[in-house]
This record gives C-alpha cells, sequence and structure tokens, in this order.
C-alpha cells in the first residue's frame, strides 16, 4: 500500500525551550492536521534580554499522511 504526505511550516515559540516549542508545535499541528507523521526542525533563534535567554523559537516542516 503506497501513501502520499504533504508538508506544512509552521514556526512555535516557548519561553521555556526548544524541546517545548517542538512539542507545542507538533500538539497544536495534530488539532488541524490529521495522521502527522514527523516534523523537522528547519531553524531555530532565540530571543534575549541584557545577555538572558527569553525565548526560543522554531521553524518546523510538519509532515502529514493524505487520506
Amino acid at each position: 500500500m503506497s501513501s502520499v504526505a504533504r508538508v506544512t511550516t509552521i514556526t512555535v515559540r516557548s519561553e521555556t525551550s526548544f524541546e517545548d516549542a517542538v512539542a507545542t508545535g507538533i500538539a497544536r499541528a495534530a488539532q488541524t492536521l490529521r495522521h502527522v507523521s514527523g516534523a523537522w526542525v528547519k531553524e531555530q533563534k532565540v530571543e534575549a534580554s541584557e545577555g538572558k535567554i527569553t525565548a526560543w523559537s522554531v521553524t518546523l516542516e510538519v509532515s502529514f499522511v493524505l487520506e
């Protein structure tokens, strides 16, 4: 049996960590998209203020299988 997947790009920001940003992004994508099968972290970035990290951001390429 063959399958076809589609990829969509999302950006997620967390005030906790990169891991939290990725988990939040996958959970949110799964609320809207059916059959989320994985994600690729395309970009990571941090926001800083006065030498301290204040937020972590990731750009995810989320894959989902089409019905």
